[in-house]
């Protein structure tokens, strides 16, 4: 048993819907993603960068970082930074995208002060359908963001978020457990190990998981 290729980027043929993102995301540099992570979408997974990360501008240079065995649902959005603007002065609008002399006089760092920096999702996280991610969040290892959530601050590992804003509904094991289970990192394991184990990957038993590792 050696699970499956990681590269290919469509790994369940009968539903092209379904994609490893990271062999679908070569050539993008400011999007790193995880082997296994995939993206459920029937429009079809290779349309993710276009529809599902949204202002990503290369000047502005922030990063989306997804880590391995992520499942991400239909309508995922990651919002950037280069949504935002400039919040200083007296308006928001952004006079200076428009040229025509309106440029003149702009100063950048106003904008550069509301970078919020690199958005980031741990490993083996599920985030469900239409959830949104903003600018500069981390999402820990292990969380579960419910669906149509708008995810606003970072989430705890292997915390349940909902809502909008995303709040906290409950932890998915109590903090001990969340210490072991980061302790393991799973998901750092050779493909064989990993392969040899699921069924304590799978399982609810951290004693039987740490013996694996």
């Amino acid at each position: 048993m050696s699970g499956p290729n990681p590269d290919i980027k469509h790994p369940m043929p009968m539903h092209p819907r379904v994609g490893f993102l990271k062999p679908l995301l070569e050539g993008r540099p400011n999007i790193e993603v995880g082997e296994y992570t995939y993206y459920d979408d029937p429009d079809g997974p290779e349309h993710f960068a276009e529809r599902c990360v949204l202002y990503h501008y290369d000047f502005v240079g922030d990063r989306l970082v997804i880590g391995r065995f992520c499942a991400l649902a239909q309508g995922v959005v990651f919002v950037m930074n280069g949504a935002n603007h400039a919040m200083s002065g007296f308006s928001t609008f952004p006079f200076n995208i428009f040229g025509h002399g309106w440029e003149q006089g702009f100063d950048v760092k106003t904008w550069e002060a509301e970078n919020r920096g690199d958005t980031t999702v741990g490993h083996d996280v599920w985030i469900g359908m239409e959830a949104m991610v903003m600018p500069g969040v981390t999402v820990g290892h292990g969380a579960i963001v419910a669906a149509r959530s708008v995810v606003t601050h970072d989430v705890p590992a292997y915390a349940i978020v909902g809502g909008n804003p995303a709040r906290t509904m409950r932890m998915r094991f109590d903090e001990h457990t969340v210490e072991r289970l980061l302790a393991v990192s799973w998901w750092d394991w050779p493909l064989d190990r990993i392969s040899r184990n699921l069924d304590a990957i799978r399982g609810a038993d951290i004693a039987r998981l740490e013996a694996a590792a």
